[in-house]
């Protein structure tokens, strides 16, 4: 089976890609292409996957770069290839041609950057706890630091989890609200205490308050396509051991 993957206009014509599970080397409950290294899928089959990823954007398996995602407020600036998951963070941002910026989800965000003009792309992974602590913010900072400029950037969020399958406590709408009580928008009410977080909804929200040039969604919803998304909260309804890892990068 071919890859399938994923654009945007918004970013044209800068090469990049929300790569579905269709076309990998996994099989199980990884079946198709799984790129996460730190899953228990086999290591040849991730890097079958990985190498057919690099392949599709036009680089060597070398410059398919990525970092070691931890949740977090961190970017990195990469200058060259060869780097896999030493740093600990949650974006990256470069200038260099000939460089692919990776990140793997399985319900959190992927989102991708560019300023074409400028030369500049960012790729950030964005959990919850990611966006409220600002990592999209601080993707945007760094790029600027390039010599990106916030009102040319467009981001794209990928597939992610939606608001209906995404239910919530009461203590994590709290945590949301003590930080703005206008994040109150962002939950719909759901069965007894529990409520339905608007995740990429509020992301979008963060973008625009940032001053972006422009900031959509692609709204695909990881937990409700099994055919074409790996679903972390997927498989924990279920019990399985583990998940896979979709993949989400862009080039200069």
């Amino acid at each position: 089976m071919t890859l399938e993957i994923l654009t945007a206009d918004a970013l044209a014509p800068l090469r990049h890609g929300f790569f579905t599970r269709r076309g990998g080397a996994s099989s199980g409950i990884f079946a198709g292409l799984n790129c996460g290294r730190g899953s228990s899928d086999q290591a040849h089959a991730v890097e079958i996957n990985r190498a057919r990823v690099a392949d599709a954007m036009g680089v060597a398996p070398e410059a398919l770069i990525s970092v070691t995602q931890v949740h977090s407020a961190n970017v990195v600036q990469v200058t060259e290839g060869g780097r896999h998951g030493q740093e600990r963070a949650d974006a990256m941002v470069t200038d260099v041609p000939g460089l692919a910026l990776s990140v793997l989800t399985a319900d959190c965000q992927p989102v991708l950057f560019a300023d074409a003009e400028a030369g500049v792309i960012g790729a950030a992974h964005a959990g919850w706890r990611g966006a409220l602590d600002g990592i999209l913010e601080a993707t945007l900072e760094a790029m600027e630091a390039l010599g990106a400029g916030r009102g040319r950037v467009a981001a794209v969020i990928g597939p992610t989890i939606s608001q209906g399958a995404y239910e919530v406590g009461p203590e994590f709408v709290e945590r949301f609200v003590d930080e703005d009580r206008g994040n109150a928008r962002f939950f719909a009410g759901g069965k007894g205490d529990r409520s339905q977080f608007d995740l990429p909804g509020y992301s979008l929200h963060r973008l625009r308050s940032a001053g972006i040039g422009h900031a959509e969604w692609t709204r695909q919803c990881t937990y409700a396509d099994e055919a074409r998304f790996y679903s972390y909260r997927r498989s924990v309804h279920r019990a399985e051991a583990d998940y896979g890892r979709l993949i989400t990068a862009i080039r200069l």
